[in-house]
């Protein structure tokens, strides 16, 4: 079937549904009416849309936590805790590699080792091995709503599981479930994949059933400019909407300047509304502000600081809900009390601040100009190499380096681009590759890092870059020279 970004026909969808659940013997059941009829049951305060919706209405910012273990009865108390102990407001399921990549054996190897050494030797929630009857076991546990969270390329078949389950929502898309955490799967591949996942929260909303659709915001975590990720997150939640989700929540990473993050949920919030309006798509928007992604501080109050200011910035935003991050975070998988010390230290920072936003300031509004002007450039040139069709000229884009994603594994990634921060800490671009910005775009970028280099005392050069992605570890945002420090 030629890739076009165009609604699947129920038999296109059902065609392809059927080489789906043979993927794994845990899909050879499923069945869409009786997980319909399981998903109307969910109560209001299990289900992921209905809270968000409450959140948005209210002007409150969510928290949630990321967390996954190998077996059942583990995950149920390791959710549980952060439920109750950490006080969390949503729930993740975080999703095993090896679920990710599509090898359920290995899967079965891991659960059992767990089982013998009685800890987790995944480092995930193998959910499709453990199919409904276990993904339904975990629901029906808890008392909030339940996400998958992963970086699933092919998440077909891990769709049908978990939202057969009464998980309410589903992260990812076919860009930032690809380029960032896989090398060599096509884009083409991806999309359409996603536009399958997609396709299964439109059949849902056609038979009465909202359920939320969340990309993956923060792409590589690793200096992205806003206006790269905010680019991905509009084609891929243009990309969803086609398909039929009606729910959808787009997603930011911090990246440490103030004004800019806020600048660019708000930027996000406008732009989206703007484009899903512009193509006649009735899409509930909400937003998720990722806390900081790269390095942390091997110090857990160091950490907290980390944590807690990007808890100030999500709710100054005014972000639906934030990702939260723990003070384990420099040195691995953490503890369930760890990651409930995250949340708490998050929540109190939230409700510090709930009903405060940043105020609107000159800075403020001409960093969201330059956000959607940025963003505007990439996404008219996508359209313009698909002939108007989003999902061909996304694949063009990537080939063409229009869209290009700092840091990112992929071989289908043109990787030209290089992000360093200015003087103030917000990330600009330091190299454009074919990233298609007007001369007078690219030379305020250039004219932000001049600034910066005359005050540090040396040239414009890749090694700012390098000093950046280690800074927050070493407890600044803005990597200076040596003898600045």
């Amino acid at each position: 079937m030629e890739l076009r970004n165009k609604k699947l026909t129920h038999d296109e969808f059902f065609k392809q549904r059927e080489e789906v659940l043979r993927q794994w013997p845990t899909g050879a059941n499923l069945n869409l009416e009786e997980a319909a009829e399981y998903l109307k049951k969910v109560p209001d305060h299990k289900h992921f849309s209905k809270k968000l919706r409450y959140a948005k209405e209210n002007g409150i910012t969510l928290a949630q936590p990321r967390a996954g273990v190998a077996l059942v009865e583990d995950h149920i108390n390791l959710l549980r805790y952060l439920q109750n102990e950490g006080e969390a407001d949503l729930l993740p399921s975080t999703i095993d590699s090896y679920t990710r990549q599509n090898r359920y054996n290995e899967c079965e190897v891991g659960i059992e080792e767990s089982k013998k050494a009685g800890r987790s030797m995944l480092n995930g929630f193998p959910a499709v091995n453990y199919g409904i009857e276990g993904c339904r076991k975990v629901y029906e546990a808890v008392d909030l709503p339940l996400q998958a969270r992963h970086g699933t390329p092919d998440a077909r078949l891990l769709s049908e599981i978990i939202h057969a389950s009464g998980w309410t929502s589903n992260e990812g898309g076919g860009i930032s479930y690809n380029i960032p955490y896989a090398k060599s799967v096509s884009v083409e591949k991806t999309i359409r994949d996603w536009q399958y996942c997609d396709r299964l929260v439109g059949m849902y909303e056609e038979m009465g059933i909202e359920l939320n659709r969340e990309p993956f915001g923060p792409l590589t975590g690793t200096l992205v400019p806003p206006s790269i990720s905010n680019a991905v997150a509009i084609i891929e939640g243009l990309l969803a909407a086609e398909q039929g989700v009606k729910n959808l929540t787009l997603g930011y990473g911090q990246c440490g300047n103030l004004i800019q993050d806020v600048a660019a949920i708000r930027a996000l919030v406008e732009q989206a509304e703007e484009y899903f309006k512009m193509y006649g798509y009735d899409v509930y928007l909400t937003t998720v502000f990722h806390q900081w992604m790269g390095g942390f501080p091997h110090d857990e109050s160091k950490a907290f600081g980390v944590i807690s200011w990007g808890s100030a910035t999500a709710a100054l935003a005014g972000a639906t809900k934030v990702i939260v991050k723990t003070p384990h975070e420099a040195v691995g998988i953490p503890t369930k009390e760890a990651n409930a010390a995250g949340i708490k230290a998050t929540k109190q920072t939230l409700n510090l601040l709930r009903g405060q936003r940043l105020p609107e300031s000159k800075e403020l509004k001409a960093e969201i100009e330059l956000i959607k002007a940025e963003t505007k450039c990439i996404l008219d040139k996508v359209f313009e190499l698909g002939n108007g069709d989003l999902a061909v000229g996304t694949v063009k884009a990537f080939e063409a380096g229009v869209l290009d994603i700092p840091f990112a594994p992929s071989k289908y990634n043109a990787g030209q681009i290089i992000p360093a921060r200015d003087n103030n800490g917000a990330v600009r671009f330091l190299e454009f590759g074919n990233i298609p910005f007007t001369k007078e775009i690219k030379d305020f970028n250039r004219q932000l890092l001049e600034e910066r280099a005359k005050y540090e005392g040396r040239p414009v050069s890749f090694q700012m870059a390098v000093d950046d992605i280690f800074a927050v570890g070493k407890g600044v945002l803005v990597g200076r020279p040596e003898n600045m420090r």
